[in-house]
C-alpha cells in the first residue's frame, strides 16, 4: 500500500504505455480506450509552424511570439497523421474515449412459458 492509497487520493492514469504509433489503443494500466491526437500550432499572421507544448491540458506554443513576424496570435491545427517533418513541432494528446451507450440495443422479455416464445422485431 502506498501513501496515495492511505490518504484516499486517486491518481489519474497518464496512459504512458499506449503506443503513439496507433490511432486507437487500450491502455494496459487502466483499460480505457485511448485515442492519440496530434496537434501543431501555427502563427496566425504568417502561417509558420511553432513548436507546441501541452500545459495544464491545453495545447499552446512554446514561444510567446513568432520569430518570423513577431505576432502573438496562433492557431491550433489537429493533424490526422503525423510525418517525420512535423514531429518536431507537434504535441501528442492522449484522450480517453467514452463508450457510446446509444449504439447498443437490448431487448428484455419476461419468459414464463417457453412454448410461447416469439422473436422480437426491431423497428
Amino acid at each position: 500500500m502506498n501513501i496515495f492509497e492511505l490518504l484516499g487520493i486517486k491518481r489519474k492514469c497518464r496512459h504512458e504505455k499506449v503506443s503513439p504509433c496507433e490511432d486507437f489503443a487500450y491502455c494496459p494500466d487502466c483499460g480505457e480506450l485511448i485515442e492519440n491526437r496530434w496537434y501543431i500550432t501555427r502563427c496566425s499572421c504568417c502561417g509558420l509552424k511553432i513548436k507546441a507544448v501541452l500545459k495544464n491540458g491545453e495545447v499552446i506554443p512554446e514561444e510567446k511570439f513568432c520569430h518570423n513576424c513577431g505576432s502573438h496570435e496562433y492557431e491550433i491545427e489537429q493533424v490526422s497523421k503525423i510525418n517525420c517533418i512535423d514531429i518536431n513541432y507537434a504535441v501528442l494528446v492522449k484522450t480517453a474515449i467514452e463508450p457510446q451507450v446509444e449504439d447498443i440495443t437490448q431487448s428484455w422479455t419476461n419468459v414464463e412459458h417457453y412454448e410461447n416464445l416469439k422473436l422480437l422485431t426491431h423497428t
